[in-house]
């Protein structure tokens, strides 16, 4: 089969979740809304710690950064496939599929750096509560959060640059409903071994890596509660961790059953149907678990909606409509300005 370089692909077709015309409406209408739910769940838990003076602490400081992150990575993928549902139009250009490997890379892993520094958090707070102030304290969490963006920011480019070398044969079809680098390294004609090394290396160093310390920061967790004689006591340690408990182990546990499964099947649509579980599903319900237990959350909530629909606060009202149609548009339009 000839190949031809790199700089003559004008686009890809993805295939998409399903082809039965029937279902293109369905799909729409149910993405459509979830991409909502995330998008409205997530930028009110940013509002919420922003405006809750209360909820200026470490641990609310990487809770909106998750929540900016998810946002984020959901519009990476999510806005192209809608328009291609509404117009029945698969093709993604080569620049769009560049750059939704890039930020998908980039917020993945921000993802899992997040969950971790988060895990470290609850341990220091719940192992460490005497020296809790101390040990996170404002300098340390920003370093956290630099060296997070830093390394995520680097591996992403290291693969986009990796991606960019790469001749594509004739076929061009991606059986995924976005650009996903696995898929992408596999319709490439020329030699990928650089690819692979490196994302066999980006797994242990961004994957393995992350989750070591989430486990030992949780083990360590279960082993000072079970010291706490108290039942109460029990119930109020585990419940400050409980939630991001929840969080950790919906998002590792769709990632890694998508990729394991993909490992042992032939089948990439139906790993391209898994894979919504944890590039839609778990980011649209992390706002639900982080509120639905967390007073404070639901305080500062029920605080910034009182303040949005007061008589007195109709500019105050106004204006953040404004700003979110605004922040609305602009990740539509830069997510498929490319497509």
């Amino acid at each position: 089969m000839e190949s031809r370089n790199q700089t003559q692909i004008s686009e890809f077709i993805l295939l998409g979740l399903s082809d039965e015309e029937e279902l293109q409406s369905f799909l729409l209408g149910l993405f459509l809304s979830m991409y909502l739910i995330t998008f409205i769940g997530n930028l009110l838990i940013i509002l919420a710690t922003i405006t809750g003076s209360h909820l200026h602490t470490p641990m609310y400081l990487f809770l909106s950064n998750l929540s900016f992150v998810d946002i984020c990575f959901t519009s990476t993928t999510v806005p192209k496939m809608l328009l291609n549902l509404h117009t029945h139009n698969k093709g993604i250009t080569y620049q769009g599929c560049l750059t939704q490997i890039y930020f998908f890379i980039l917020f993945a892993e921000l993802d899992i750096f997040l969950l971790s520094i988060m895990a470290y958090d609850r341990f220091v707070a719940i192992c460490h509560p005497l020296h809790y102030t101390v040990i996170m304290n404002p300098r340390l969490c920003g370093l956290l959060l630099l060296v997070s963006w830093t390394l995520s920011i680097l591996d992403s480019l290291l693969r986009g640059l990796l991606v960019l070398r790469l001749s594509f044969c004739t076929n061009l079809e991606i059986p995924h409903f976005f650009c996903e680098i696995n898929q992408v390294i596999q319709l490439a004609c020329s030699d990928t071994l650089l690819n692979v090394i490196e994302m066999y290396a980006a797994t242990g160093v961004m994957g393995i890596i992350p989750l070591t310390g989430i486990v030992f920061s949780y083990s360590q967790i279960v082993s000072s509660i079970l010291r706490i004689t108290s039942t109460r006591g029990k119930y109020k340690a585990f419940s400050t961790c409980g939630s991001h408990l929840s969080v950790v182990s919906l998002f590792y546990g769709t990632g890694l059953g998508v990729y394991l499964s993909s490992a042992t099947t032939q089948n990439s649509r139906a790993s391209a149907i898994a894979s919504v579980m944890y590039t839609i599903v778990t980011p649209m319900l992390n706002p639900f678990i982080y509120s639905l237990r967390n007073k404070d959350i639901k305080g500062a909530l029920k605080s910034l909606v009182l303040k949005a629909t007061s008589p007195r606060k109709v500019p105050f009202k106004c204006l953040a409509l404004y700003q979110i149609c605004i922040m609305e548009v602009n990740i539509l339009y830069q997510t498929t300005k490319w497509g």
